[in-house]
């Protein structure tokens, strides 16, 4: 191989070294999103939260103040807020808080649910245990309902220097459109006596 490489001329060496930048930068390219969400995921960088099957079991004294906030991409037609804007719950706690979402127009429509959580530092101890974010979200005309997030903040909190003098965390949501798959069945209207 490299008596191959002193043969080549200045050009030709030129553009192995370019072609070989080229494809270097494209393979970088490629694998930064999987990279980076798996930093954030095991860092809590960017507000990315944890998720759980089941809390730690370990419930402090200390409480933590969990404010949730909701918003819409924009021309996404459908209203969404939480059901309570603030609530306090014990560290360790299991919490569960409910977002609503209404589809006003004619037409089923479909989201899909980005979050983070402030301040990011906070992030790795917000621990979600089921959310509706984990899904995609049809709502059929008019439809209105009320989708849960359960979830616990880890007392490991405390141990963080950084996150630790935390009192306050923002759960944010923002619902953004998304195509209705080909295989989606509507589900069947609800019978009434």
């Amino acid at each position: 191989m490299i008596a191959t490489w002193t043969k080549l001329t200045g050009i030709q060496k030129t553009t192995v070294q370019t072609v070989s930048v080229v494809l270097f930068m494209g393979a970088m390219g490629w694998a930064a999103v999987p990279l980076y969400d798996l930093f954030c995921r095991v860092t809590g960088y960017g507000g990315t939260t944890n998720t759980a099957s089941a809390s730690s079991g370990v419930v402090l004294d200390q409480t933590m103040r969990v404010r949730f906030d909701a918003s819409v991409a924009r021309d996404f037609p459908w209203t969404f807020k939480p059901v309570d804007r603030v609530t306090e719950i014990q560290i360790g706690e299991v919490g569960l808080a409910f977002y609503e979402a209404y589809n006003p127009t004619d037409e089923p429509i479909a989201g899909t649910a980005s979050y983070n959580v402030s301040p990011y530092e906070a992030g790795r101890y917000f621990t979600k245990i089921d959310c509706f974010c984990f899904e995609l979200q049809v709502l059929q005309p008019g439809e209105s309902v009320l989708m849960p997030v359960t979830y616990f903040v880890d007392p490991d909190i405390l141990r963080d220097r950084d996150a630790g003098g935390t009192h306050t965390i923002t759960l944010s949501y923002t619902f953004h459109p998304t195509d209705i798959p080909a295989d989606y069945v509507a589900p069947e209207p609800a019978m009434t006596n």
